[in-house]
């Protein structure tokens, strides 16, 4: 602002007036830590574990734990067949875990996922095996299913206002019973040999060039979208990250997409189920973080009265996501049956479920509502299956194995509990 001089009624200098008037630009605190270099992203990072502001490393720090432990003691826990076959398991649990995090990210949970998996599945495998029906329009009506019965759960919930527990427990039992009168006095049937659900779980990418440029394309996705991201956050004036900094996050993903890409290669090849499942992880996290729907879901999650106000059609989102949780696990129950090799009236059972939510939340998404990632379905079901694997290669029973998965899923509830009030404590809940 420009300086006149001068002098008012009250002997006050007009230039002391300009220069009293002149707004003080606010700096935004994370300039401040970019600016400070290496120090200053210390500081950041004590301060953001004081306030219980974790993330994600508390799960990447478990993951190596795991792995050195049970390389130590099993000395085949890192062996190329294995951590592929690791890549194989997850992607059935892991694409229902996607679904429940868009669940849990309202402060919802929905119980009926492992039934509404084994149902998609049975329909799919009667349609196209008993029937003679064209397998892919077997899985895409299974699918379609899948989405009526979550809009069915949806619409019981935020419109007759029946708590999301109830319906999909009632769901959990009833779309299961539906599973087995579907299948019938079959009881099982195998997938049809080389189908499109035979491959699900059994096709390969051998050639290496997949893997790698799988890799490569992850890795320079990942620079542009951060590069152009941080162009337009200057343009607006607001704080973004500098490119060395992008740079260097760039390098570190490379060096894990490439080390992932080569021990595949060693293998049997990249995984197609393992394209998918990051596929719909990719896309999944971009519809949350990118999209005014995301948005939306956060803003449910975070208050329903605080959305309602803002303009939000809370129950019209609060469907959409039972929907997409639905379609999600037929997809994910399609996998499960590639695996198993069939359909039958027990598939989705057991710790199908239970792993599904487990995953989500030693992911990182919290349980209350509100905060959460796609990829906390990825970490998590990482966490879960090096476990399950780790401790069959030694020999473990099941009942042990459920007892430790357990006391993780606890850990991870405890610290999100601890993390909360915390970072209440500290004014950043």
């Amino acid at each position: 602002m420009s300086k006149h001089t001068g002098t008012t009624t009250n002997g006050t200098t007009v230039s002391e007036i300009s220069d009293q008037a002149a707004p003080i630009p606010a700096v935004d605190p994370r300039l401040l830590v970019r600016e400070q270099g290496f120090a200053g992203y210390l500081g950041e990072f004590k301060r953001k574990l004081r306030s219980g502001d974790l993330g994600s490393i508390p799960v990447v720090l478990g993951l190596i734990l795991i792995a050195t432990i049970f390389q130590l003691i099993t000395g085949d826990f890192l062996t190329a067949g294995n951590l592929s076959n690791i890549t194989l398991y997850i992607a059935g649990p892991g694409l229902i875990s996607v679904g429940i995090v868009f669940v849990l990210l309202l402060g919802e949970i929905d119980l009926s996922l492992g039934s509404v998996a084994g149902v998609s599945a049975a329909l799919s495998a009667v349609l196209s095996i008993q029937h003679g029906l064209n397998e892919w329009l077997a899985m895409v009506l299974a699918v379609l299913a899948a989405l009526l019965i979550g809009a069915l759960h949806g619409f019981f919930f935020a419109k007759i206002g029946v708590p999301a527990f109830v319906v999909t427990l009632a769901g959990l039992l009833g779309w299961s019973g539906l599973q087995g009168a579907v299948m019938g006095n079959t009881g099982t049937l195998n997938n049809i040999p080389n189908g499109v659900i035979a491959n699900l779980d059994n096709y390969f990418f051998a050639d290496v060039a997949a893997a790698y440029g799988l890799a490569a394309v992850g890795v320079a996705g990942y620079l542009v979208a951060a590069l152009l991201g941080a162009r337009s956050r200057r343009q607006a004036g607001l704080p973004a990250r500098p490119v060395g900094e992008i740079v260097l996050r760039a390098v570190v993903l490379a060096v894990v997409a490439f080390g992932a890409a080569y021990t595949l290669n060693q293998d049997r090849g990249l995984p197609l189920a393992l394209v998918v499942f990051l596929g719909v992880v990719v896309v999944t996290d971009f519809v949350l973080r990118r999209t005014s729907y995301g948005r939306k879901v956060f803003a449910v999650g975070g208050g329903v009265e605080a959305a309602r106000r803002a303009g939000i059609n809370v129950a019209r989102v609060r469907i959409s996501v039972f929907m997409i949780s639905a379609g999600l696990a037929a997809v994910g129950g399609l996998f499960i049956a590639s695996q198993a090799g069939f359909a039958d009236k027990q598939l989705g059972s057991g710790n199908v479920l239970m792993n599904s939510i487990a995953a989500a939340v030693i992911g990182g998404t919290s349980l209350f509502g509100g905060r959460g990632k796609t990829w906390s379905a990825l970490l998590g079901m990482l966490v879960i299956q090096s476990i399950v694997t780790g401790l069959d290669l030694q020999g473990i029973s099941q009942s042990v194995q459920y007892m430790i998965t357990g006391a993780v899923l606890l850990a991870a509830v405890v610290l999100d509990s601890v993390s909360r009030r915390t970072q209440k404590s500290s004014g950043r809940g």
